[in-house]
């Protein structure tokens, strides 16, 4: 993750604390005047993401420490972690309370007061909302360049972004189903639909976290580096006049930084000398062209 990625990154971390903490208060506000189920699971979902936008930041601001004695890949993978733990966050605090709050409205139902200000409320914070998802995908597009959004998304390293789009996505689409549910209560006077929209924003909410779990823990395992990365690399070893074959390369992503591991045979007659000043030239070359790569391991053989 280059300098600019790691600022784009916070800067989409921000964007999505500040809106989820000034929605969080307002829906609260309603929640607390209206009685309404789907306003209070909405209420929890934005302070959670509010909490989760925090272990984010903290997870980007540690990824960042210097490797040491303990840890001589460094700390980037602190990353992945608090990103999994976000993603389980939004699926207990938001997808499961959600969940009983709809079912406890469904089965104690109790009238809903003064609809009005909650379809005020969930207004203005569809267009906060909003405001935050367009800063998040304007980083994304600064980051992902001419690359489709889905490839991107497909092959990023990027987890915060990837979790903050998601919660994003997420908090529209609850909102939306609040909004509408919330009016039909409002419509046909059956508070029934308001505990409906309560559970239906629990399932968003619960199947977007097993999306994010699910990415965040193949990254947590292990990921090779962006392809474009990969792709790189070997442009840049092929294309040496002195490697007549590549046996293998290896990449691994740890936060924002990569490793790589590679066993080449050089020409034959090269001594031993000029063999080892080549590979020092060849991994400054690497470097250069790819900043972040922090670790280049080239292994001279004559078989794989």
């Amino acid at each position: 993750m280059s300098s600019s990625t790691h600022s784009g990154t916070a800067r989409a971390i921000l964007y999505a604390f500040l809106a989820n903490g000034g929605i969080a208060l307002a829906k609260t506000w309603a929640a607390w005047l209206t009685g309404s189920g789907s306003m209070l699971a909405e209420a929890i979902h934005s302070y959670a993401d509010t909490g989760n936008q925090v272990l984010l930041y903290l997870g980007l601001k540690q990824s960042k420490k210097p490797a040491d004695l303990e840890h001589p890949l460094g700390y980037g993978k602190l990353s992945y972690f608090w990103s999994f733990i976000v993603a389980l966050m939004l699926f207990s605090l938001g997808g499961l309370f959600s969940i009983y709050e709809g079912l406890h409205k469904l089965s104690h139902p109790e009238p809903l007061t003064d609809i009005w200000i909650a379809i005020s409320v969930l207004s203005v914070a569809i267009v906060l909302e909003s405001f935050s998802l367009m800063g998040c995908l304007r980083e994304i597009r600064a980051i992902r360049g001419a690359r489709p959004f889905r490839m991107w998304l497909r092959h990023t390293r990027s987890s915060e972004l990837v979790v903050v789009l998601g919660e994003d996505v997420a908090a529209l689409l609850g909102l939306a189903l609040a909004l509408f549910f919330v009016s039909l209560a409002a419509l046909t006077g059956d508070p029934t639909f308001d505990a409906m929209g309560s559970m239906c924003i629990g399932v968003i909410l619960i199947l977007i976290s097993v999306f994010l779990t699910i990415r965040v823990q193949s990254l947590l395992v292990g990921r090779s580096a962006d392809p474009i990365i990969r792709e790189t690399i070997d442009e840049i070893i092929r294309h040496d006049d002195d490697i007549e074959q590549v046996f293998n390369t290896i990449t691994l992503q740890f936060g924002p930084y990569t490793l790589l591991a590679a066993k080449v045979r050089l020409k034959s007659g090269i001594d031993i000398d000029k063999a080892v000043a080549h590979i020092n030239d060849l991994e400054r070359s690497l470097k250069e062209k790819i900043p972040d790569l922090r670790w280049c391991f080239i292994e001279p053989d004559v078989t794989d």
